[in-house]
């Protein structure tokens, strides 16, 4: 008998998803280097970073979530690349999935979701820092035709020991199609 394959939907987040998208978010913070936090938050102290990502503008949150049992498989995020006002059509993006939800293709789910979104922004560049090694998260950007431009090396400690981080850019926007 064939396994029943999950639908899920991806859509903008939401208050209701905050407890949910927080728990994603600390199980990086307390297992990984994936982020370079090193305490776990409590969804309050989370809600500003919610709140900065509304349904329009270029800093926008998209969640993955099961359609029957209604469960937040993961999120993805465009934020502020940095905050001087030259910068402004520059994002960095992320991707958190559930850490069961490995192999399901919700990462790639996210960002598709995520890019269309963007596709209409005043955005010229979007950028990635993935801490090294993390061989997943390199191939889910290289399919969205990130490409490597540099490593900042042992920039973070986490666990008693430094780690690298590998930074990846990609063409986003209207100008975006003229250079692929």
């Amino acid at each position: 008998m064939p396994s029943k394959r999950t639908e899920v939907q991806v859509r903008p987040g939401a208050e209701a998803d905050l407890g949910a998208l927080t728990d994603i978010y600390n199980h990086y913070v307390r297992e990984t280097a994936i982020t370079f936090d090193t305490t776990v938050f409590l969804p309050e102290e989370r809600r500003p970073w919610l709140l900065s990502h509304p349904e329009d503008g270029p800093h926008r949150l998209k969640v993955a979530q099961e359609r029957d049992s209604g469960r937040i498989l993961g999120y993805a995020t465009s934020s502020p690349f940095r905050a001087k006002p030259a910068y402004a059509t520059s994002v960095e993006v992320t991707v958190y999935c559930a850490p069961d939800t490995g192999g399901r293709g919700i990462g790639t789910l996210l960002y598709k979701a995520l890019f269309e979104a963007l596709e209409g922004e005043d955005l010229h560049r979007a950028y990635a820092g993935i801490a090294q090694p993390n061989d997943a998260s390199a191939r889910l950007h290289a399919r969205f035709g990130f490409r490597h431009i540099g490593t900042y090396k042992e920039v973070g400690r986490k666990f008693g020991r430094y780690w690298d981080v590998a930074w990846y850019e990609r063409p986003i926007g209207p100008l975006s199609r003229a250079e692929s």
